[in-house]
């Protein structure tokens, strides 16, 4: 059972980049699946998150307007596109893998890193 993330990398404050979580062992469609991020110095905090049953998506309210989450199931994968970065956006993105949004995730991924600059 693994979730890998990838996508991200160094982009300009406004830029967008388009994060990617893969699962392998099991079927993301089971599980909703949630972003989260840690900055440096900061606590781990949750992004936002697809349900399991209807594709519904939150979002913190720092993203709103401007993350998007979607999921390809025939790909098995999750995506996070993000735009109008922020430099407050810079941190380590984790994908992880819930029986429900909002409950303690079952499986992580690695993290990425995503760095805006001003």
């Amino acid at each position: 059972v693994q979730l890998q993330a990838s996508g991200g990398g160094l982009v300009q404050a406004g830029g967008s980049l388009r994060l990617s979580c893969a699962a392998s062992g099991f079927s993301l469609d089971d599980y909703a699946i949630g972003w989260f991020r840690q900055a440096p110095g900061k606590e781990r905090e949750g992004v936002s998150c697809i349900s399991r049953s209807d594709g519904s998506t939150y979002y913190v309210d720092s993203v709103k307007g401007r993350f998007t989450m979607s999921r390809d199931n025939a790909k098995n994968t999750v995506y996070l596109q993000m735009s109008g970065l922020k430099p407050e956006d810079t941190a380590v993105y984790y994908c992880a893998a819930e029986l429900m949004c909002g409950m303690k995730p079952r499986y992580w991924g690695q993290g990425t890193q995503v760095t805006v600059s001003s």
